[in-house]
């Protein structure tokens, strides 16, 4: 050990100097750190003791330091929310290099001479914005604004490194950032703003406002420009980009890296130590000391095994200081890449090549490209090395198979010398184990380039395109004697069927010597079937599929060679041209697309802002990072944390709670349960209660037992793990819906409704349809995990809540239940969600009174803040449904009958099942008028954690029934599915829905005709047609639906809204509400209404927070009612209060608003006001199946064009056209953010988000890196919506529209259109044209429906002893 250590980084070009003299390197305690943290804000000391090896930027940047603008979304460099900048001087290349991190990986002791640039030193609000902040933010591509930090620190970095990127350049940077609200489009209109002018850039930058582009034209004629607008914002007056003004890369740093100092770094924490060598030498004696010790680089494999999954290393050597590690050498034959070379180094590296060498030698490295492009995100391909994925020994770690096709070889070093190892099947002994000895490090990679007559390709495959672990990857590599078609060698590499890299040995062999024909193709197929063994209980499932991925691959790779070889004239394989396409894959492009709306009346007054697109207004602080929400709030002194303690039994009875070994670690307060709940350990719904803490028994996997109180996260975290609880199984134990019925558990009530005869019309029907359709439920994934901070006030048993809830009265109620005091003592304070959709009403009331216990138990101040894995286990999310139906149609394709019937999966407790069941109920007509028509709607009752409220509730499971419904009749008659949906459409002017609530659908079918119009359905569906008749492996589908949506609560007594609007003597104006701000815009909406009524600015008016103790008995923020209620209660408030100033207005007309407000002071005018909206009185008497449901409806309709690849399941989404009616738009940015980011949100519900549960209950889709959410390559590559013109809602505040929910349903024209596309592909095929598809569409139920001799040959008899994976809940 040296005698003396340091560890120096900058944050935002400020000194971090973490010291320890020589007299404490025995016990390596750090003083002190220095900090000067921002612009604005003057050098603080802070004392560091033990700089702890596992503490990671993320949490040091919020806790230690205080800058929350980097967000905490998963843990696991799976979202991107984490985003921030780091700088070091290389040097390998001699200059300065600038990359993203996912500070969540990122430990702090491993940034020695490293600068760290948050989203606070990039530009504050305070000082000055940068323009990538600004831009984003007047784009529109800031909604609930927890992704924004994130967004605008990739951008910030690629305009680091290429002041001028292009459009490619743009989507590479934000492909390891998720937004779940605003289907990326604005944000992308925000940046290509700073796109060059070259034509490779995708924009040609000509000016043009509101993200308008040369590459997008307009159809629109002049009649129509007067009075339409494709303008959401302005870029006449935005910040220029002046790389001049970033900050520097401190000098200090640069001399201390130039000065090749070459001590090493040791750090020791509580539990771990790390050392970090500078010489290889050194590096090789700690390996030979301690063997079992890990190296690390990027931490992206170890980092969240450690942080996530409980791992523990308690040494740990850091590789990333070792300069030969990182080298980067290229000779004749190749490349040598060091194994501490980043895969984004690599990647630079290889795109060079490609471009200066020949192009017969690049083969290797164009698949090699192929494979790294598709790799994680940029974050983390700025910090995972090639060693580390090689040795991380995963095989869905793409690019072992890639590499060893290539016949790679592994340098590999010790204290006892050097030695080559080949890079093979071999190399893997087991799941993450090679053939290293403990001893040896990996120094380097040898990647030799191709030979002339060496043909290579690699193929992944995986949920989503990019982002996303593969399921199966394959490096193939095949060398053909020249000037023949003879096979020399054969390389194929399989990762993903098996638990290590699988080479299928006798394939290889036996084609040696054959000619490449389609002899050959046959047996390599034959081989393969018996070659590539996937077992059945294969980790992660999918066995027949990712066989059938197998030998898909060996296909393409079969009729790429081919292509070539003729290129070469030394083939005669008559390679059908159809079969061309797919060998093309898929290319990720950055969505763009038309927007347009309807101008305000010429006559409106230019400073009244409703109607008119208005940016956000936390927009700003969003993408500064100065918006706060619930953990970002500074800590309170003394405070405590929470983790709860979730039971691992899906039924079973609690026979004891042991939490002594718990109760025992360092820092650990206090162990609830049940027996500490001084008031009542339930949660009442209308009358159904459900169980804060299980007390006797548990009902599903992940309900709360208990939970620990500790003085860090951490702690708390690590106790919890020790809490023992000792269960007794009970039975039964079921989870789907169909064993649900086998079992008949129901909750009650059970639906019906029903209109017409429908047994008579069913007798009569010329056909008669039978079938089922089955819809998987989805996690909400908002960015920002639940939580709260619990505060009691020390007098009156008062306690203030600092929560993330869409409900605060409920969270209200049920803490002062809890508590067993008056709610009146209780206040909810909300100042914004990171995204809700419906999962922050319920269960975030029961984390908020079981906090309050642990808060009121302790008298200290309690923060919850579930992690992601957590989040998704407790929480619950949208539904699975099964609907079963029994249609009667004509040869014309008009229904005549049908009779429905909805299963839901409720869960464990009822929870909003009823309520959601009663939406899906409500919405089966959707836009049609079927003459008879019958319902039932059943929620069962399985041993799952509960599901809850999503964005539609209900509403897109009862609509898609219904669209099934119309497909399938279409199918049958050999109609388009447009034309029958046409047919069947409600088209009087006055309808009623089969509740027999009145309506009048000509906005719908307006909709409807201008969807259809707009998207030129007809010539694209020729051209659909036309594609799929020319390609055999591609195929195209394009579908259209319309909508009718209802708004507001069914129940009546919801529908009501308050405010509070007080006017300061300065002339300000402070709005308080009832609504919640979740990225909806309602703070926004309801300034521009307060605006309009006040005839003040809209700067003049502000909103704090939604608190109880302002607003009381709130109704939630839900069923796109928030600023239909609130709006109307802000709008009676302030006119309120224009009545009392009124009189003063007349008398001094010249008067200001200011001299008016002041001048009602002195008179004694009120100048504040209470504001009350209610609503209508909805209601559905279910015993006679009718009633007036719905405040109104919302209509609007879609149509989505896809792509499929038939041999491998993937699919692209090509165009989409929405049309929406909103009434008179409030702020037409804001609904077409809603439109465009539900849309997208359904595209992931119907197409990619995959819930999946083990046969004993246990969700193991528990953050990003399982369950992908749709990525920036998910969205249409042309996405537009157009707002309905002329178009009134007397209904609803200034004629506008409720929003927030219909759009979600419209990822179903993506679904529909994949069936349509597969139904080709099978017609083709001599297949019938009727099959079942499940929703969602994911890549295994695509290419296993394409059904062909490839799935033939992989499919495998099963004798029901294997357990799937998981199961259809």
């Amino acid at each position: 050990m040296t005698s003396t250590s340091e560890l120096i980084f900058f944050v935002n070009g400020k000194k971090c100097d973490v010291s320890f003299p020589s007299y404490l390197c025995s016990s390596l305690i750090l003083p002190f750190v220095l900090f000067s943290l921002l612009p604005f804000l003057s050098f603080f000391q802070v004392v560091e003791r033990n700089a702890d090896p596992e503490e990671v930027l993320l949490s040091f940047l919020r806790r230690k330091v205080g800058l929350t603008g980097t967000k905490y979304g998963c843990g696991g460099g799976g979202c991107g929310a984490c985003t921030v900048m780091v700088s070091r001087y290389d040097r390998n290349q001699e200059r300065v290099v600038h990359y993203t991190v996912n500070a969540c990986l990122q430990p702090i002791v491993t940034l020695h001479s490293a600068a760290v640039v948050t989203v606070e030193g990039v530009g504050s609000t305070i000082t000055k914005l940068h323009p990538v902040q600004e831009r984003i933010a007047k784009a529109h591509g800031s909604q609930c604004g927890f992704c924004t930090p994130g967004m605008v620190m990739s951008m910030y970095t690629l305009l680091r490194n290429k002041p001028q990127p292009t459009m490619e350049d743009i989507r590479e940077a934000l492909g390891g950032n998720l937004c779940r609200c605003t289907g990326y489009r604005p944000i992308i209109d925000g940046f290509k703003t700073f796109c060059g002018s070259e034509p490779s850039s995708g924009c040609c930058q000509n000016g043009g406002g509101g993200g308008k582009c040369c590459t997008n034209g307009s159809k629109m004629n002049d009649s129509e420009e007067r009075d339409i607008s494709q303008e959401l914002f302005s870029l006449d007056d935005v910040l220029p980009l002046d790389p001049s003004q970033d900050l520097i890369f401190p000098p200090e740093l640069m001399i201390m890296e130039k000065k090749l100092i070459g001590d090493a770094l040791y750090f020791q924490g509580e539990r771990v130590n790390l050392v970090a060598p500078f010489e290889l030498s050194h590096l090789l004696e700690l390996k030979a000391k301690h063997p079992a010790a890990p190296l690390i680089v990027g931490y992206t494999t170890i980092g969240p095994k450690m942080l996530l999954k409980g791992v523990h290393h308690p040494l740990v050597i850091y590789a990333g200081r070792i300069s030969e590690l990182s080298a980067v050498t290229w000779g004749k034959n190749g490349v040598t890449v060091g194994a501490a070379c980043s895969l984004s180094m690599l990647k630079e590296e290889v795109e060079r090549a490609l471009a200066e060498m020949e192009e017969e030698k690049t083969r290797g490295y164009r698949a090699l490209l192929q494979t790294l492009r598709c790799l994680a995100g940029k974050q983390i391909r700025n910090m995972a090395t090639i060693g580390g994925n090689l040795l991380s020994a995963n095989p869905k770690y793409d690019l072992s198979g890639v590499l060893a096709a290539l016949d790679c070889t592994l340098h590999v070093i010790s204290k006892d010398g050097m030695r080559n190892v080949p890079l093979n099947e071999k190399l893997f002994t087991d799941f993450g184990k090679t053939a290293l000895r403990p001893d040896e490090v990996l120094l380097s990679v040898d990647i030799p380039s191709t030979k002339p007559w060496e043909f290579v390709a690699a193929y992944r495959q995986a949920q989503r395109r990019e982002f996303a672990f593969s399921f199966v990857n394959a490096g193939m590599k095949v060398a053909i004697r020249e000037g023949s078609d003879i096979v020399e060698s054969l390389n194929i590499y399989y990762g993903g069927v098996g638990s290590t890299l699988v080479k299928p040995g006798k394939t290889c062999q036996e084609l040696v010597g054959r000619s490449w024909g389609e002899d050959l193709l046959s047996k390599a197929c034959r081989f393969l079937k018996d070659d590539v063994d996937v077992s059945p209980t294969i980790h992660g499932g999918k066995a027949e599929y990712r066989k059938t991925l197998a030998i898909s691959f060996f296909f393409k790779f079969y009729m790429q060679v081919v292509l070539e070889m003729r290129g070469r004239d030394v083939s005669d394989v008559d390679l059908p041209l159809e079969y061309l396409s797919a060998l093309k894959p898929f290319e990720n492009e950055v969505p763009q697309g038309h927007q347009s709306f309807q101008l305000v009346s010429k006559a409106q007054p230019s400073a009244d802002p409703v109607g008119r697109p208005s940016m956000h207004q936390s927009a700003f602080q969003q993408a500064t990072g100065e918006a706060k929400y619930y953990d970002d709030l500074p800590p309170v002194q003394g405070e405590l944390f929470i983790v709860m303690v979730t039971s691992t039994r899906a039924h079973a009875k609690i026979i004891n709670i042991e939490a002594s070994a718990a109760l025992k670690m360092p820092g650990v307060v206090t162990f609830i349960s049940a027996g500490d709940v001084p008031g009542t350990n339930c949660r009442l719904w209308f009358n159904n209660p459900e169980e804060l803490f299980a007390e006797e028994e548990v009902l599903c996997v992940g309900q709360i037992i208990g939970a620990v109180v500790a003085e860090s996260r951490e702690q708390a975290r690590r106790a919890a793990e020790k809490v023992q609880v000792t269960y007794q199984d009970l039975q039964p134990v079921f989870f789907t819906i169909e064993d649900a019925i086998k079992h008949e558990s129901y909750f009650e009530p059970k639906r019906k409704v029903e209109r017409g005869d429908v047994d008579e019309a069913l007798k009569n029907a010329e056909h008669i349809l039978e079938d089922e359709l089955y819809m998987g439920g989805q996690e909400h994934f908002y960015m920002e995990t639940q939580g709260l901070i619990a505060v009691p006030r020390g007098e009156n048993e008062e306690m203030d809540l600092y929560v993330a809830t869409q409900h605060g009265a409920f969270t209200q109620e049920l803490v002062g239940m809890a508590l067993g005091i008056d709610s009146n003592k209780i206040t909810c304070h909300v100042k914004r969600l990171g995204g809700g959709f419906g999962g922050k009403v319920m269960k975030i009331a029961s984390l908020s009174a079981i906090t309050a216990v642990a808060a009121h138990k302790t008298g200290r101040a309690v923060r919850c803040c579930l992690e992601r894995g957590d989040d998704m286990l407790i929480t619950g999310g949208r539904h699975p449904f099964l609907g079963k139906y029994k249609v009667g149609y004509n040869d014309d394709g008009t229904v005549v009958a049908a009779d429905i019937t909805y299963y839901s999966n409720g869960g464990c407790t009822l929870d909003e099942s009823a309520f959601i069941m009663d939406k899906a109920i409500l919405h089966m007509d959707n836009g049609y008028k079927i003459p008879n028509l019958r319902g039932h709607g059943v929620v069962c009752k399985t041993y799952l954690p509960s599901y809850t409220a999503f964005r539609g509730f209900g509403g897109p499971q009862g609509l898609t029934v219904i669209e099934s419904v119309l497909h399938e009749v279409a199918v049958r008659c050999g109609l388009p599915p447009e034309q029958v949906r046409d047919i069947n459409m409600y088209r009087e002017e006055e309808c009623y829905t089969h509740y027999k609530q009145p309506f009048c659908p000509t906005d719908m079918v307006r909709c409807w005709d201008e969807c259809l119009e707009k998207a030129d359905y007809r010539d694209r569906l020729r051209a659909v047609r036309l594609f799929n008749s020319s390609n055999r492996w591609k195929k195209r589908g394009i579908a259209a639906v319309p909508q009718k949506f209802g708004v507001g609560f069914s129940k009546g007594f919801y529908n009501q809204g308050a405010a509070l609007v007080n006017i300061y003597k300065d002339g300000s104006v402070l709005v308080t509400h009832g609504g919640t701000e979740m990225g909806q815009g309602i703070n926004t909406k309801v300034i521009q209404i307060a605006s309009r009524v006040l005839e003040v600015p809209m700067s003049s008016v502000f909103i704090k927070e939604t608190s109880t103790g302002n607003v009381p008995n709130a109704a939630p923020s839900a069923a796109s009612f928030g600023t239909d209620a609130v709006g109307m209660a802000v709008k009676d408030a302030c006119e309120k209060l224009m009545r009392r100033l009124q009189p003063l207005m007349e008398r001094n007309p010249q008067n200001t608003w200011k001299q008016w407000v002041n001048e009602a002071f002195f008179q004694k005018i009120s100048l504040s006001a209470t504001g009350f909206f209610m609503g209508p009185p909805t209601d559905v008497d279910w015993e006679k199946g009718e009633g007036h449901a719905y405040y109104y409806f919302t209509y609007g309709a879609c149509c989505s064009e896809v792509e499929i690849d038939c041999l491998t399941g993937d699919h692209k989404n090509i165009r989409t056209d929405i049309v929406m009616d909103v009434g008179k738009s409030i702020n037409p940015a804001l609904d077409i953010g809603q439109v465009e980011g539900g849309f997208v949100q359904g595209v992931g519900l119907y197409t990619i988000e995959e819930l999946q549960f083990s046969m004993d209950g246990v969700l193991m889709t528990r953050g990003p890196s399982q369950y992908k959410v749709p990525a920036l390559s998910d969205v249409p590559a042309q996405l537009n919506v157009h707002l309905l013109a002329n178009t009134e809602n007397p209904h609803a505040i200034y004629l506008s529209k409720g929003i927030g929910e219909p759009p979600v349903f419209f990822g179903s024209t993506v679904f529909f259109a994949i069936k349509a596309a597969i139904a080709a592909a099978r017609r083709e095929r001599g297949l019938g044209e009727t099959f079942p598809l499940s929703s969602p569409a994911t890549a295994e139920r695509i290419r296993m429906a394409c059904q062909d001799q490839f799935t033939q040959m992989a499919s495998s008899p099963t004798d029901g002893t294997s357990p799937p994976w998981c199961i259809d809940v």
